[in-house]
């Protein structure tokens, strides 16, 4: 299982936005593909911007640079 949850990283990544607008991600699908890039990059060498323990998986990190909102996710258009 996953921790945080995807229901609570959904609501850190939506929590700036206003109400009456869409949210920023909606689905599972939108996070696991944020991850997945974040994750990309800290493979190939990029700094994680929280502090990550010595082997840990870029997954985890990337998971928790978005539950600390560090990471933003914004939209291709």
């Amino acid at each position: 299982m996953l921790h945080p949850s995807y229901s609570d990283l959904m609501k850190v990544v939506n929590s700036g936005v206003e109400e009456g607008n869409e949210p920023v991600v909606s689905s599972r699908y939108s996070i696991v593909m944020a991850l997945s890039k974040r994750a990309r990059q800290l493979i190939d060498g990029e700094d994680p911007m929280v502090d990550a323990p010595e082997g840990q998986k870029a997954l985890t990190t990337a998971i928790d640079e978005l539950d600390q909102g560090k990471l933003l996710i914004v939209n291709e258009d």
